[in-house]
């Protein structure tokens, strides 16, 4: 009987435990922040493709504003109420900045974001009615509005880390599943971010050539990596890869679904739906295989340790997407599923090489054996970077 009170005791303990400390509402904020800019950049590209006409309202833009907006007031409320209404032991478990506020880094981080995403806008608008539609990604006011996108999804991340960095091992099973979750969507998120901002190094017409994978190889890693090593739970970077793989290939689907026609000249491709970015790489295989290696070899010297991951990641990452770029390029990839048949309204959809890799792209024989060389060891080098972010993310705890 004296054990069944006990048990109690520390039952209640740990129960008032979680309600004292349970995850804090900016960042669910910053997390759904983070989704809003994603959704809005992919669908904000789909609207290049299709409208073409681009206001500093248009609906992508709302998105990606509205993100800015949450992620901007939730984390300055969290910090003015951390500098002026909190207890002094908060404060101290807290960044000091200007030398007035104090705050948790991700938070800091997404304000940064947020003032540097709105102020892009009215950039970002003059750039398009001086200039008309981009002709790439990388305009310089997008340069500036994906600096600050970058930095709301990290923050968002950030974010994350620490509530789950300092509630280790002092929560409910349920609060642990909605920090692994929220981590995981998060650093998901930061992928989808990432890899459209690289993306034209991964048209399907270039995935026959080394250079697609000597960058999937210096920049995939170091992603994927510090989440697999950072994350208490297993398979932290396979939900952090199906994360970025789900909502790439929602935007496939969703997207056609809505009418959309052009609104700016030259059109040499009629069409009445709009057309989605790219489906997903297949990160999710070369996901499973860093998540195993971590968890078998983890003990193992850094060095060694980073070998072995850039080489799981080359290993799995390059046959799997060579042979699902040979699938896109047939008639049975160009159905609603896989969205090949997507092409924008201002490119011919009679061009030579839509559906055939691009000789300029293509690498064979030795100059295929050098570049793969090539990308082992850039490979290398990004895991080794990233085995100490992950160290650092493991102690992230402000």
């Amino acid at each position: 009987m004296p054990q069944t009170i006990t048990m109690s005791a520390s039952a209640v303990k740990t129960e008032s435990v979680v309600q004292i400390t349970p995850i804090p509402t900016y960042v669910y904020a910053s997390v759904f922040a983070s989704l809003c800019i994603a959704v809005g950049l992919l669908w904000d590209i789909s609207w290049h493709m299709s409208v073409g006409r681009d206001g500093l309202f248009s609906p992508p833009h709302l998105s990606m504003y509205l993100g800015a907006v949450i992620a901007g007031v939730f984390s300055g409320v969290k910090v003015l109420k951390t500098s002026f209404f909190s207890s002094k032991e908060e404060q101290r478990g807290s960044i000091p900045f200007w030398g007035i506020f104090r705050g948790s880094l991700g938070a800091l981080f997404c304000i940064w974001g947020a003032f540097a995403m709105l102020t892009s806008a009215p950039f970002d608008d003059w750039w398009h009615n001086t200039y008309g539609l981009d002709v790439k990604i990388l305009s310089p006011p997008h340069l500036v509005l994906g600096l600050g996108m970058m930095m709301i999804q990290f923050g968002a991340m950030v974010s994350v880390l620490s509530v789950q960095n300092n509630l280790r091992g002092e929560v409910s099973r349920k609060t642990q599943t909605h920090l692994k979750w929220l981590f995981a969507l998060s650093a998901g998120f930061v992928l989808v971010m990432v890899y459209t901002i690289i993306s034209e190094f991964f048209f399907v017409n270039r995935l026959h050539g080394a250079t697609a994978y000597q960058v999937a190889a210096v920049i995939f890693p170091l992603l994927i990596i510090p989440v697999a090593y950072a994350s208490p739970f297993r398979w932290g970077g396979t939900v952090m890869a199906l994360a970025y793989t789900f909502l790439m290939a929602a935007m496939v689907w969703i997207l056609p679904l809505f009418p959309a026609e052009p609104k700016l000249s030259p059109i040499y491709n009629h069409i009445t739906h709009f057309q989605p970015y790219h489906f997903p790489l297949l990160l999710i295989f070369p996901a499973i295989g860093i998540d195993l290696a971590i968890r078998r070899w983890r003990t193992l010297n850094r060095w060694v340790l980073a070998a072995v991951l850039g080489l799981v990641f080359l290993a799995v990452f390059v046959p799997v997407q060579w042979y699902f770029a040979d699938f896109l390029n047939t008639e049975v990839a160009r159905g609603w599923f896989f969205g090949r048949s997507s092409w924008p309204y201002s490119s011919s959809p009679d061009w030579a090489y839509r559906y055939v890799f691009h000789p300029n792209y293509v690498s064979s024989g030795m100059d295929l054996v050098k570049g793969l060389g090539i990308a082992g060891l850039l490979g290398l080098v990004s895991a080794r970077v990233a085995l100490a972010w992950g160290s650092w993310m493991e102690q992230v705890k402000r």
